[in-house]
């Protein structure tokens, strides 16, 4: 293999997958951003607990009706127009939102906003997994986890510095992003795997020898893209007995990484720890601490999915996440009867938590969802995964201040830890291992039967 022509796929494939990324910037920016807008437009909107759920909300809702509405679209327009289109929606969204006059203009605005985010994590992670070579993928894919914390990180950082400031400015910042998502996706490639579905076979060879840098290589993946016979199908076939693996183990996955309590840290962090004596400014920089520690996270992730597997991955991380949430449980618990308060202890475990439950599920769900379906319902069952990430994060970002409300921090804590303890089982018994397989070994084994075995051939869950 030519090693300058090498050396320039590696590179052209890094830039898809940057600018590509970018909409998980917007992702986490938007979604991340309320969680210091939400102090100023409480007072000058007269919201209660509700209105404020409602306010968060409101681009959950739009994100769960966005990734089932990008998946056809998908399927049928290619994944790179629907990302520009999702583009353009951040573009509006935005700028509405900036202009809001009143709680329901920005609970609207909020919900466009949601549908790019949530057509955003729908076709993101497909199209880039269906450009990077195998060896890459799940670091590649990564990138938009990665992205997304940014986002967050750049939000938390953004309502510090702006708290004295307007939230309008807070909200606007976020169409710079999406200018350079849209002018740059206009210069990409599609999809050679989406070419190839829609019978172009010249035009994904043309794409995989761009992005492969060697002509053999790219002529034996595209071989065995053709060889798999894959058409695009109806929805029905995601409910067929020899794709039901994949779904359970990719939509487990997704519900358990926002049941597990990660989105109401990053929405209500700063309203929980003002509730427990914290003030305004100490409880935004505990927002910007979990978002530095969740981007080290999230790096840390992306090279250990690669290094040691996603799945062990998941079950190394996942009961100290759980452990973390007990003891940030019984810590609020122990306050609210009295006991002295321990802030420094709280934020500890606050950011034990993030680290390791960003670090495996908020890292894998985008890369188990974009890899384990094959190819004929790729778009659907990505979609549904977003769509069960969106409608249980609509569930916990309504219901989290209820539940501080009603049962105090402590145990709305502690049922985010019996979560997460939950997943570790799923995990253990429901979600293989992908490193290192092509998309097209892994659509072979569902079809074998042995999408649920280990390497060495035995069951999962089974000592070795």
């Amino acid at each position: 293999m030519n090693e300058k022509e090498s050396a320039k796929a590696k590179l052209l494939i890094d830039v898809i997958a940057g600018i590509s990324a970018a909409a998980g910037l917007l992702f986490g920016y938007d979604t991340g951003i309320i969680s210091a807008a939400l102090l100023q437009i409480t007072p000058q909107f007269h919201l209660d607990i509700g209105g404020q759920q409602i306010v968060t909300s409101a681009i959950i809702a739009g994100a769960l009706v966005g990734c089932l509405g990008a998946a056809p679209l998908s399927d049928r327009g290619g994944r790179r127009r629907t990302v520009m289109v999702a583009a353009a929606i951040f573009i509006v969204g935005t700028v509405v939102a900036s202009l809001a006059v009143g709680a329901w203009m920005l609970t609207a605005a909020r919900f466009v906003l949601g549908l790019a985010v949530g057509a955003a994590s729908q076709i993101v992670p497909l199209y880039i997994s269906e450009l990077a070579p195998a060896h890459r993928r799940g670091r590649l894919v990564g990138m938009f986890q990665l992205a997304v914390v940014c986002g967050l990180l750049v939000s938390f950082v953004a309502g510090y510095l702006l708290r004295d400031e307007s939230w309008r400015l807070m909200f606007g910042l976020g169409i710079i992003p999406a200018t350079i998502l849209l002018l740059g996706m206009a210069f990409l490639p599609n999809s050679p795997r989406w070419l190839a579905m829609r019978g172009d076979f010249d035009g994904a060879r043309t794409v995989l020898r761009q992005v492969r840098g060697s002509h053999r290589v790219a002529d034996h993946e595209l071989q065995s893209i053709v060889d798999a016979h894959d058409r695009q199908a109806p929805w029905s076939e995601l409910a067929r007995p020899w794709v039901r693996p994949a779904l359970v183990a990719a939509i487990g996955v997704a519900l358990l990484c926002q049941l597990g309590g990660i989105n109401a840290v990053l929405y209500y962090a700063p309203t929980i720890f003002s509730g427990a004596g914290f003030g305004q400014g100490s409880a935004l920089l505990t927002s910007v601490a979990v978002g530095v520690a969740i981007i080290v996270a999230t790096l840390f992730g992306n090279w250990a999915v690669e290094a040691i597997g996603r799945r062990a991955l998941l079950l190394r991380f996942l009961p100290g996440a759980s452990l973390c949430l007990l003891v940030l449980a019984e810590l609020f618990h122990s306050q609210a009867s009295g006991g002295p308060p321990h802030p420094w202890l709280m934020v500890a475990a606050l950011l034990g938590y993030a680290v390791l439950n960003v670090g495996s599920l908020s890292v894998t769900i985008w890369i188990i969802g974009a890899e384990v379906f094959p190819l004929s319902v790729r778009g659907k069952g990505m979609g549904l995964v977003a769509a069960a990430h969106w409608g249980a994060d609509l569930l916990i970002s309504l219901t989290t201040l209820s539940m501080v409300q009603r049962f105090g921090a402590g145990g709305t804590f502690l049922l985010f830890g019996l979560v997460n303890a939950l997943a570790f089982l799923f995990v253990l018994r429901f979600v293989p291992e992908t490193r290192g397989l092509s998309l097209e070994d892994i659509e072979a084994r569902l079809h074998a039967g042995t999408f649920l075995r280990t390497a060495s051939g035995r069951p999962l869950g089974r000592a070795r």
